[in-house]
């Protein structure tokens, strides 16, 4: 019988990524996905260990699937639990001693051993009735060699690492520890599972890194590589996540400028508007620096949207540091900005400092700051009523005859389709006369934004339509 397996995701983007890569390799040694865990022979909780009480999380996941495990043992079957991601590599012994229903634990640099793990699972029950199985080595090197060439499955959008781990040690993050230090891929590896995911069906790609521009793989470092990118027939958009402002450079602006496929979207974490806190962070970089990188990048793309993560709370903040903070967003005025209220990450250094902030005063702050980045959110949105924008369809709406999609500058935007809307593309549109709802998907089609909401957009086609495809 076939076996299944099920994956479940926390947090950043890279993890999705990594998931997906566990499914190229699992369905290599004959499982396919389960469209839950109570269907599934191995479920995997690939974790994060970025956010607040990560690791709680896991464990009550753990529980849930402890009493499927003894459920599915009653009915004669079996079922392997195991944790990866950082979570299980800052804590993989602890997850062995708190919870005995998981069998193994790996981290994030391991994953492509998954066969001969999951091999040594079956040979320890088998001989001892139990499997305890942990790999938390850091090879990254060796993991992207085994990856170059497993086979890819894609949809319209799709990740693409090309960077991992951390040289940076900032005060208050755990990824050094749990990803490592920094490691490029080969540009030759990344064009080729770029090509490849194109031939699947993506039209939107997006690279990702820890300090994604910190890629040091091809020449001209990121510039270089997405100028590389650029030429694969069929990839008509292009992004990239998380940059640090340490690793900005003028080749990177000019990209945004001269590369179509570039979008004008750029994620450019500060966490803090105060210098001294800044420096406690261990960020490396100034207010004023941070500014003149916001100056050049708008110059070069006067239309780029820019987003920002925030930390507010941290060790050591005090009013006139959130203020500076706040002083920051309405100078820059964020199109969408993630933000949180500071918390301690074992083994980091913020978390053992003398100078934390009460609960109340980071929610405080956190709630002020958040309703500022709303308010220009907001802003951002409703200056697209009336615009027409190229939007790339994804997935069926919640309602009969709604897709989805997303702008350049990666908000959501639904278009509900009307009784007439394949009869609209009949006049001039060669093989695109019979569009419906599901062929839309993975085409990039202008769009008349009519609606603005706080986080997505409405529209309606403009017909006749301008429809691109990856061919």
């Amino acid at each position: 019988m076939t076996k299944k397996v099920y994956i479940k995701s926390y947090g950043c983007q890279m993890n999705v990524y990594d998931s997906e890569r566990m499914g190229d390799i699992l369905g290599k040694e004959g499982f396919d996905p389960a469209p839950g865990p109570d269907q599934a022979d191995l479920v995997i909780l690939n974790t994060c260990h970025i956010r607040e009480k990560a690791a709680e999380k896991v464990y009550s996941d753990i529980g849930r699937l402890r009493a499927l495990k003894e459920k599915k043992s009653k009915a004669g079957g079996d079922m392997v639990i195991a944790v990866a991601g950082c979570v299980g590599q800052a804590e993989g012994a602890e997850i062995m001693r708190r919870a005995p229903a998981v069998e193994l634990v790996f981290g994030p640099q391991t994953y492509h051993r998954l066969p001969a793990l999951l091999k040594k699972v079956g040979e320890d029950k088998k001989a001892a009735g139990k499997a305890r199985v942990l790999d938390t080595d850091l090879p990254v090197n060796e993991k992207f060699e085994f990856l170059a060439g497993a086979p890819q499955k894609s949809g319209p959008s799709a990740f693409l690492t090309i960077q991992e781990g951390c040289d940076k040690f900032c005060t208050f993050c755990v990824v050094p520890y749990t990803r490592g230090g920094e490691f490029s891929r080969p540009s030759a590896d990344i064009y080729n599972e770029a090509k490849a995911l194109v031939a699947s069906g993506a039209v939107d790609i997006t690279l990702l890194g820890q300090n994604v521009n910190a890629y040091h793989g091809a020449d001209d470092g990121l510039a270089g590589l997405i100028r590389g990118l650029a030429v694969i027939p069929g990839l008509q958009r292009i992004r990239y996540t998380t940059s640090h402002p340490r690793d900005m450079d003028e080749d990177l602006i000019k990209v945004h400028a001269e590369v179509p496929q570039c979008m004008p979207y750029m994620h450019l974490p500060v966490q803090s508007g105060s210098d001294k806190i800044l420096k406690a962070m261990n960020r490396r970089h100034t207010v004023s620096d941070y500014m003149v990188w916001i100056e050049k990048i708008r110059k070069a793309r006067p239309d780029i949207a820019l987003s920002s993560d925030f930390i507010v709370g941290f060790p050591g903040e005090t009013d006139a540091d959130f203020a500076a903070t706040l002083r920051l967003v309405r100078d820059v005025e964020y199109a969408q900005a993630y933000s949180f209220k500071y918390s301690p990450r074992p083994g980091t250094p913020a978390a053992v400092s003398k100078e934390q902030v009460a609960e109340d005063v980071k929610a405080e702050r956190l709630k002020e700051l958040q309703d500022l980045l709303n308010t220009h959110q907001r802003a951002f949105n409703g200056k697209m009523v009336g615009r027409n924008v190229e939007v790339l369809f994804e997935r069926p709406g919640k309602f009969p005859g709604q897709i989805v999609g997303r702008s350049p500058y990666m908000q959501a935007v639904h278009v509900s389709l009307g009784d007439n809307a394949d009869e609209a593309y009949d006049k001039g549109q060669e093989d695109l006369s019979a569009l419906n709802s599901k062929n839309y998907m993975g085409r990039l089609v202008n769009v008349e934004i009519t609606k603005a909401g706080p986080n997505s957009l409405e529209g309606k086609l403009v017909v006749p339509s301008k429809t691109r495809t990856a061919a």
